[in-house]
């Protein structure tokens, strides 16, 4: 049993694949389809949103009384569930960064490992990317992680420091060839003239990763996220939801503040 959590719950099921999704023809033609009325068009996809299912299946249940003095080991815990449930991805989180002008931006990453000691996340990058200019010039950051059936979602912020060439080299060195490839392959976020000339650029990072498997691009960056503050929400199907924060005390302090939220 994982601390913060009664006993597992059915995992809630899911609907077959759609058979358009195997035409591209049809996924395109379904994609941008003309609508006469856009006004129209919206309030029909803002009806099929409000009819959508949610919180559908079973869900585990969650006590934020017996949730541990800590948030990194229910972070690890309730990862190992999603992955021992077997939901899709579930290591796959949302970063959130903001540019010097404020102004924000969030992608969708892999997280690269845990500290549940620390309650710190890892996750790569380019620096040369949005968000590693981002966070050369502002170092602090969200991470949310949502998983639709357990109806939880996980959100960090923290500050985030690079780590060093060997944390660099060995995650880069630790991936496929595909994935080292990719990061030899043109010039990240920067406009892409082509399909055809993708193709040109990966077949060339294909036959540097070949030649040379030991080398590792400069920019690949191994970023840590020492969350400040922690929070999880674990949702309910009659809405009495549960939602716990956790606030990182001064050195002087130590621990951590606990506070239960209205959800």
């Amino acid at each position: 049993m994982r601390d913060g959590e009664e006993p597992a719950a059915e995992n809630s099921g899911g609907t077959g694949p759609d058979p358009a999704a195997a035409d591209p023809a049809a996924e395109n033609s379904r994609d941008t389809a003309p609508d006469p009325e856009p006004a129209e068009a919206d309030r029909q996809l803002l009806a099929r949103i409000r009819a959508a299912p949610v919180l559908a299946g079973p869900l585990p249940r969650f006590d934020p009384e017996r949730a541990p003095a800590a948030p990194g080991p229910l972070l690890a815990g309730w990862l190992d569930r999603a992955l021992a449930d077997g939901l899709t991805e579930p290591h796959v989180m949302t970063l959130s960064t903001a540019a010097p002008d404020g102004t924000p931006s969030a992608r969708v990453l892999m997280l690269r490992g845990v500290d549940s000691a620390d309650c710190a996340v890892l996750f790569t990058g380019d620096a040369r990317s949005g968000k590693g200019r981002d966070l050369a010039a502002n170092p602090v950051a969200a991470a949310t992680f949502y998983w639709p059936a357990h109806g939880r979602q996980i959100r960090l912020t923290g500050p985030v420091t690079a780590l060093g060439a060997e944390a660099a080299w060995r995650d880069f060195l630790g991936r496929g060839p595909g994935s080292r490839a990719a990061a030899f392959t043109g010039t990240i976020s920067a406009p892409l003239a082509s399909p055809e000339e993708y193709a040109r650029e990966r077949l060339a990072a294909e036959a540097l990763v070949s030649a040379e498997p030991d080398r590792v691009p400069e920019w690949h960056t191994v970023y840590r996220l020492r969350a400040d503050e922690a929070e999880f929400f674990q949702a309910d199907p009659d809405h009495v939801h549960r939602r716990l924060r956790y606030t990182r005390q001064t050195r002087a302090e130590g621990g951590w503040a606990r506070t239960l939220l209205w959800p």
